[in-house]
């Protein structure tokens, strides 16, 4: 580790911005404290730290959406109080968050003119947006409405109108979270000419091994301060991962001699048409789901995932009861409780509002989804006691970090209330378990809690379907991986074969053949 300027190449020269003593307090909680940072130009410097470490508050306050409450941010050597983003990029700053802000009925370039001064005309804006892209490898036709894309097709809408602002210092929030492993390398080689071009990169992301690929330095913040400046690729990812959480992380382990039972979920030939106007159509997915093993399916968001969760917890039912069946019970026409008391159990990837009730109470939030099957209401009334029960087992069992024994659920970090979430779910001993993105977002000590548990969970006899865009996750965890690709589901591959070549391929529609698609193969 060092705190000098990497490998000395800047020494003379002034940063491009510096966060000096940078200090942001709500009330009496510190989001911030005493924070600083140097970020040069030619640089692509990382940001790491846990959920609640203080990387949003940190680049909030880089970016004008809020003020810090002490500390100075300079540009160029001068101190600067930015009155809000208009501000920040008018002086070169530009940030792409991880959460897209595109409207699905527009176009590319209507989305794009939307975000920028309107000090040029549409149809000149729109040819400056079409050789912008070109230019840095990320095409784009400005005619093609926004929900006929592909979600790596969004993000370069994202990135190019950043572009298009020539940005000196150039914000990214977790870049490759949508995107196939192709699609990632060609993000890398913009970012490398970005770089070479002079500009800066403070670069958001869980991914450690990208890090080291591809970061000259990184800034790492453990609740709310600055605790090293490193060479990530002079370290290991455990021990960037070490820094970040301040210990050792928990290693996941299967467990020895897990073994394969009856089939607990069976999906037979199910096609659905979608239930809104961009949804997508599941099309002849059949998989067949053991006890005791992990079914990872990956496949890059709005390719089908959700539809396929509303689906098998229930949500949208089939038309044909025999399309989706649990523990040998026809279950297609089932409600969600229904589905709940043959044992499934079902664990959404929105954490709030879709796997909680945001001002409910934790117990309350378990009363939720465990009154059919847990025993929490007895002859018509509720067992408080064994609401309240359910939090403790699962704070003490998956370390839920929380102000108090019973809060509401938008108080916890998305970590912890994902956690949360999970915990609830599987201390009900499921049959069979649906978790949709289980570590999304999540940090790398909290992401060991809940992969272990699910491997726990398949060691006991529970079937468990996985969905998740992080191939490392799922190689660690599941014993086959299938792809998702515009409502098709393809032939699972054992872990062993499924190489990122081999998954990228088919996350990007390679490679994937219909028929096999309708006929998964059952191991």
């Amino acid at each position: 580790m060092f705190n000098s300027t990497p490998n000395g190449l800047h020494s003379n020269k002034t940063p491009l911005l510096q966060a000096i003593g940078l200090t942001k307090r709500y009330g009496d909680f510190l989001a911030n404290e005493a924070i600083d940072i140097d970020i040069w130009p030619q640089q692509i410097h990382a940001l790491l730290g846990e959920n609640g470490a203080g990387k949003s508050t940190l680049v909030k306050a880089i970016y004008g959406l809020i003020q810090p409450s002490a500390g100075e941010i300079r540009w160029r050597g001068e101190r600067i109080v930015l009155s809000g983003p208009s501000e920040a990029r008018a002086r070169g700053i530009g940030m792409v968050f991880q959460h897209f802000s595109l409207f699905d009925n527009l176009t590319v370039a209507e989305n794009v003119a939307l975000g920028l001064d309107g000090k040029e005309s549409f149809k000149d804006m729109a040819a400056r947006l079409e050789q912008v892209s070109r230019t840095y490898g990320l095409p784009l036709d400005p005619r093609r409405q926004v929900w006929q894309l592909s979600v790596g097709e969004r993000q370069r809408i994202e990135i190019v109108r950043a572009l298009m602002q020539d940005p000196k210092f150039l914000i990214l929030d977790e870049p490759t979270a949508v995107l196939t492993p192709q699609e990632a390398d060609q993000l890398f080689i913009v970012l490398e000419r970005l770089k070479a071009e002079g500009r800066a990169i403070l670069y958001i992301s869980h991914k450690l091994e990208e890090v080291k690929r591809l970061c000259d330095t990184a800034t790492i913040l453990r609740g709310g301060r600055k605790v090293a400046t490193c060479n990530p690729r002079q370290e290991t990812a455990a021990s960037l991962a070490r820094m970040m959480v301040g210990g050792e992380i928990k290693e996941v382990r299967p467990a020895a001699g897990r073994q394969t039972t009856v089939p607990r979920l069976v999906v037979n030939d199910l096609s659905l048409a979608p239930d809104e106007a961009h949804g997508v159509r599941l099309d002849h997915i059949s998989l067949e789901l053991k006890g005791g093993e992990i079914l990872g399916i990956a496949g890059v968001a709005g390719n089908g995932q959700d539809e396929l969760f509303a689906a098998l917890s229930g949500e949208r039912l089939a038309k044909d009861p025999g399309t989706v069946v649990i523990e040998g019970i026809a279950a297609g026409h089932m409600s969600i409780t229904q589905r709940r008391k043959l044992g499934a159990a079902f664990v959404p990837e929105e954490r709030l509002g879709h796997g909680t009730a945001p001002r409910m109470k934790l117990s309350e939030n378990a009363l939720l989804t465990g009154h059919a099957a847990s025993g929490m209401v007895r002859h018509g009334f509720i067992d408080t006691a064994a609401t309240l029960k359910t939090v403790d087992k699962a704070t003490e069992t998956f370390d839920v970090r929380k102000a108090k024994r019973d809060p509401e659920a938008a108080s916890l970090s998305g970590g912890n209330l994902q956690k949360f979430i999970v915990g609830r779910e599987i201390l009900r001993n499921p049959a069979v378990l649906v978790v949709s993105q289980p570590t999304w977002g999540v940090d790398a000590g909290a992401a060991a809690v809940i992969r272990q548990a699910l491997l726990d969970l398949a060691a006991s006899g529970a079937a468990v379907l996985v969905t998740s865009q992080d191939l490392d996750e799922l190689a660690e965890i599941a014993d086959r991986i299938a792809v998702m690709f515009h409502g098709r589901l393809s032939r699972p591959l054992a872990t062993s074969e499924a190489t990122r070549e081999k998954l990228g391929l088919l996350m990007g529609g390679s490679s994937l053949d219909p028929t096999e698609a309708a006929h998964a193969a059952r191991a």
